[in-house]
């Protein structure tokens, strides 16, 4: 089957072309309309569901932009007030409506007759979601969004001056390439340090996010937050005791690795103790990896290096490039971190990341114009809810593409060597990420075990889980000051709860679905967009299974991908 990136919005039936959403009072109706449609036949059901859809997809695409709106400027308060409006305005009346209407579809004795092969898993989310509603939960649910989004307002202002000049920490970090050993330490105090300055607001967020999401979890009949949250994401197929499983495996599995990993690095620098703005660096002699100078050559050269992949992959860049759907240059005022947006009703996502000239920024790159990719390919799907794929699934797609990418990155090194160290660099990220990945999920299944700890005890918790997963190799000796709060420079925790440990479920399907490329490359690739296409219309284990993967992060199947890396590492090491 041919795709083509020339996606096309959505066309209204049910809204006029020229509908925004500006307030309650103008939105309402179209509510008001889905619920009182009578529905006798299947093509009233049909109708009816599209409709909905529609109105779903305009919804949800206002909301997006008025998102990302703040997040390209968080020093805009229009912007802000915008997002603040949608959020204390409008989403709260939509909830109600939203459960309404879900108990209107299932109550529907025509609904039994849907194709359960195709509606299968959207129907049990509907269910899903008719379980966790709460009335109480909807004005809770409107202060989490506003104060999620506190995070990025600080985090955007957060720069360091380093030999006079400023620079954000995105910026700032490629100083700690540089193998002048002092100026990757004084880099490290200055970003750590400024860091601090925030400690406390970023304390009192969080402790004001778990509060009120303790509260959301008891209003639903839930003891706590993480048993209430593993249900609205829709974890059918996994538990906590896989989640637990999987922090063993890592200790097991993979630490011995990277503990080699370190190592090998200690002994590039020629030191006798590795520090931690140690670990990135380069030896003396050798420049960090410059892949590109700015956001207009970062994708120029990732279309053409998507384009040696499958030209479809790069032409869905050049679509969102030609609609004005990238944001890619760190700058002062903008939030931190990266992402993909879907956009509903039009179809071509928006990608946002803080490039400053990395390796890491090509990593984040492929990465989101993976997503991307997923988006191009389930938009065709009929309704906005098929679209809505699990995230297991889709970390697969962009991590998938990193890897993919990587077989094409002479594009952005045309030096043997430059490339053969990007590729390692990326294999032993691969690698480094997963206790990370393990120290983040363990210490949100603490936070919401334990939802009224204090301060110190928050910090004795995450020090000991995160030594856990620390190799002895970096010395750390004298930092614990900046330990101790580390994990504030995860986004997640703050803006989407639980949302991690797919990164380390996903990567391993990553690897799996490199290995198949390795071995045919269109075979893989084919596989790759099957499973994208098909959206969230099958459970997990049937999406890995049309990726042909297996949907298994237990010890074994880890050690068996873990091994296959390390191989390949070992030949780039040669």
């Amino acid at each position: 089957m041919t795709y083509t990136a020339d996606i096309q919005k959505t066309p209204r039936r049910f809204l006029p072309a020229d509908f925004k959403v500006t307030d309650w009072e103008h939105l309402e109706p179209f509510f008001i309309d889905l619920l009182d449609r009578p529905l006798t036949t299947d093509k009233d059901l049909e109708r009816w569901l599209g409709d909905m859809s529609e109105l779903e997809a305009v919804v949800s695409e206002d909301s997006c932009w008025r998102q990302i709106k703040m997040t390209c400027d968080t020093e805009n308060k229009a912007l802000e007030e915008a997002f603040v409006f949608f959020c204390m305005e409008i989403q709260p009346r939509l909830q109600p409506y939203a459960d309404k209407l879900n108990r209107k579809l299932i109550d529907s004795p025509l609904t039994a007759g849907l194709d359960q092969k195709t509606y299968f898993t959207y129907l049990r989310n509907v269910r899903k979601s008719i379980e966790l509603f709460r009335e109480a939960n909807v004005p809770i649910q409107a202060e989490l969004n506003v104060l999620q989004q506190q995070y990025g307002a600080i985090a955007g202002k957060m720069t360091v001056v380093l030999d006079g000049q400023e620079y954000t920490l995105q910026q700032a970090a490629k100083f700690l390439e540089k193998p002048d050993r002092a100026m990757r330490e004084r880099t490290y105090r200055a970003i750590n340090d400024r860091r601090l300055q925030d400690l406390d607001s970023l304390d009192n967020l969080y402790t004001q996010l778990i509060s009120k999401r303790q509260q959301v979890a008891e209003n639903a009949g839930f003891s706590n937050y993480r048993d209430y949250r593993f249900a609205e994401l829709g974890r059918f197929d996994y538990n906590k005791e896989d989640c637990f499983q999987f922090h063993e495996a890592v200790k097991q599995h993979i630490l011995p690795l990277v503990r080699q990993v370190y190592e090998r690095q200690k002994t590039r620098l020629g030191l006798d103790t590795l520090r931690p703005w140690d670990t990135e660096a380069v030896p003396e002699g050798e420049e960090p990896l410059h892949p590109f100078k700015n956001g207009d050559e970062l994708l120029q050269k990732t279309e053409k290096c998507l384009d040696d992949l499958n030209p479809f992959f790069g032409n869905c860049l050049r679509k969102m490039d030609t609609l004005g759907h990238l944001d890619l240059d760190s700058r002062k005022g903008k939030a931190p971190g990266g992402y993909n947006c879907p956009l509903a009703e039009s179809g071509a996502p928006f990608i946002f990341m803080n490039a400053a000239g990395q390796m890491h920024d090509v990593t984040t790159m492929v990465h989101e114009g993976g997503h991307a990719i997923h988006s191009f390919l389930s938009h065709p799907l009929a309704l906005s809810a098929f679209k809505e794929y699990p995230m297991e699934i889709a970390e697969v797609a962009s991590m998938s593409m990193e890897l993919f990418s990587m077989e094409h990155w002479n594009i952005f090194f045309q030096d043997p060597e430059e490339l053969r160290r990007a590729r390692i660099l990326q294999l032993e990220r691969v690698i480094t990420i997963f206790p990370w990945i393990a120290t983040i999920d363990k210490f949100q299944h603490w936070v919401y075990e334990n939802p009224t700890h204090n301060l110190e005890e928050r910090k004795s918790a995450w020090l000991r889980i995160l030594r856990e997963f620390t190799v002895d190799v970096v010395d750390f000796s004298g930092l614990e000051h900046y330990r101790g709060s580390s994990w504030q420079r995860q986004l997640h925790l703050f803006e989407v709860p639980f949302y991690y440990i797919e990164y380390g479920i996903a990567q391993l399907g990553a690897i799996g679905m490199w290995k198949q490329f390795k071995e045919n490359p269109s075979g893989a690739l084919d596989n790759y967009i099957q499973a994208l296409s098909l959206g969230g219309t099958r459970t997990l284990p049937e999406l890995y299974a049309s990726a042909g993967l297996q949907f298994d992060f237990s010890p074994k199947h880890i050690k068996t991908l873990i091994e296959f890396i390390q191989k390949e590492l070992v030949k780039l090491y040669l």
